[in-house]
């Protein structure tokens, strides 16, 4: 059963003020009614609108070596400029904070109608969204305004410079440590409040974080790396020692209409849709509008990372025979591959129910994705399919690179804890420190592979190339697709390499500079606004 978090007209009225314009310079508005703030359904009302929040499916992907679009990405091809005023990556987030801040301020009005365990509850619900803001913040523009209150026009806060990276996240720890201990358990939430936060969600957010700061700051070379990875392992052995999460039975289930709800434990955050067209809070049209219109296809760099059955690459396995046809590609392979990735024969669209790799005008690398496609929804165009944030599946992958961070190495009993989990719902096999050694693998290699082919298509590869900073090599190399089957292609003009892959966007195109590219660019009317704020290098 899934039930919605759920926005009434009122509460939206009465808050849709916060979302016209940048938070951390919007004045004090009728949210402050004294009429309000008197209930816990007051409360609970208030903090619905930050689930709103909560990214909903985009191309993001495009940003990285696994995806491409219908035309070059000025972040993955490194030809962007700054932007001249703030866009939703800066203002919205701050949005966010600001509505945090908000509850965090004005909850404590209704001590006298809500149990301190209540009150708490929901307190801890508002920190666990101003840490999720600020990690998105972070990660794309580094130092950045600490706002921990609201603020009013005259706010001295607003011309006060950008704090360090360790007072952000020394706040966000504090908040997440606030939200472990205050929020309910995914099982004390039950049906009832599924789709809220839980003590366990915020654990598992914690471990992402320190994760990301754990290692950008060892291959970065900056601050105390080890801090970070010890919390990342921690937070995630949490998680799995609560036994509140699994791994779904089916790959493919999981990112449909089947995975939704409490019956799926492996999902810990998700952006909610709806049960049905009739019953929603809004739709999406991700399946239709990116996915078979080539808004976002699939690399040859991400296919050739899928692992054949007796866990080697296939550059290395003896299972591994030269594709005649599109279908050989997926032979003996990782199943997640097929999964992920559109093969001929596969459920399609209403107009063409079965797929087949003809179309390069739309589909520009050969490829197509998979997670999420359903027939019904490209005949609707409205699909309630909830998008999967955080599942249990990162938590896994999260304990075992954190712990090889770390320690230089990691036990084979890690890896069934962890990996071989995942490889095992993949038909893939096992992964062993033997395996490694007796192949001239590399295990810190393994472990990333493992990651970005269970996480494709869900937005992690670019931020995973900046913090391990291999943006620099990686994002300069040419983008290929897939084999080119002549038979199977409709007569097109299209450039190959010597060995018939296709060319998307040849390496000329592409640039990296690592002296600013890790960071992106304040707007500028921010730093017009605030002279007490600097551009990141290079920008």
């Amino acid at each position: 059963m899934k039930v919605l978090i759920k926005n009434s007209f009122a509460t939206l009225a009465l808050l849709a003020c916060l979302t016209a314009c940048e938070v951390d310079r919007l004045p004090e508005t009728n949210i402050s009614d004294e009429t309000f703030w008197r209930s816990e359904s007051d409360i609970k009302l208030a903090n619905n609108y930050l689930y709103t929040f909560l990214p909903g499916f985009n191309t993001e992907d495009n940003w990285s070596d696994d995806a491409f679009g219908l035309a070059a990405n000025n972040i993955s091809d490194g030809s962007r400029l700054a932007p001249a005023t703030a866009t939703n990556d800066y203002n919205n987030v701050y949005n966010l904070i600001r509505a945090a801040n908000n509850t965090l301020e004005k909850a404590p009005r209704a001590a006298g109608a809500v149990s301190p365990a209540v009150m708490d509850r929901y307190l801890a619900e508002a920190r666990f969204f101003r840490a999720w803001g600020y990690y998105l913040l972070v990660q794309k523009y580094g130092r950045v305004p600490l706002i921990l209150k609201t603020l009013t026009e005259d706010s001295p806060e607003l011309t006060q410079p950008a704090a360090s990276r360790d007072e952000i996240f020394k706040q966000m720890y504090e908040d997440l440590d606030f939200a472990i201990a205050k929020l309910p358990t995914p099982t004390a939430l039950g049906n009832a409040d599924y789709g809220r936060i839980s003590n366990t969600a915020a654990l598992a957010f914690k471990a992402r974080v320190a994760l990301f700061e754990g290692t950008r700051a060892k291959y970065h070379k900056y601050g105390d790396p080890n801090t970070h990875l010890t919390l990342a392992v921690n937070a995630a052995k949490a998680v799995m020692d609560s036994k509140e999460h699994d791994l779904f039975g089916n790959y493919f289930d999981l990112f449909q209409l089947a995975g939704e709800g409490r019956q799926n434990r492996e999902n810990i955050i998700v952006r909610q849709y709806g049960v049905s067209n009739t019953d929603r809070v809004s739709t999406h049209n991700y399946y239709r509008g990116s996915l078979e219109t080539g808004n976002m296809n699939p690399t040859k760099s991400l296919a050739d990372s899928y692992l054949m059955k007796d866990g080697l690459p296939v550059s290395k396995s003896p299972l591994y025979k030269a594709p005649v046809k599109s279908v050989d590609v997926f032979t003996d392979r990782d199943t997640r591959m097929s999964a992920t990735f559109m093969k001929a024969g596969d459920p399609y669209m209403t107009t063409k129910p079965i797929f087949d790799i003809a179309n390069l005008v739309f589909n520009k690398t050969g490829f197509t994705f998979r997670k999420y496609a359903n027939i019904d929804d490209w005949n609707t165009q409205a699909s309630t399919t909830d998008r999967a944030l955080l599942r249990y599946a990162e938590v896994l992958l999260t304990y075992a690179e954190a712990k090889y961070e770390l320690d230089g190495a990691i036990s084979d009993a890690d890896l069934d804890l962890t990996i071989n989990r995942l490889r095992a719902r993949g038909s893939v096999a096992k992964l062993t420190n033997a395996l490694v050694a007796a192949n001239g693998l590399n295990m810190r290699d393994e472990i990333r592979r493992e990651r970005r082919v269970e996480l494709a298509q869900e937005g992690f590869r670019y931020w995973d190339l900046i913090r391990w900073k291999t943006a620099e090599t990686e994002l300069v190399k040419p983008v290929l697709g897939n084999y080119f089957f002549k038979s199977e292609y409709v007569s097109s003009t299209v450039n190959l390499t010597p060995d018939n892959y296709i060319i998307v966007q040849a390496a000329n195109f592409r640039k990296f500079d690592p002296a600013k590219d890790y960071l992106w660019p304040l707007p500028v009317n921010e730093l017009a606004l605030n002279p007490a704020l600097q551009q990141n290098p290079g920008w």
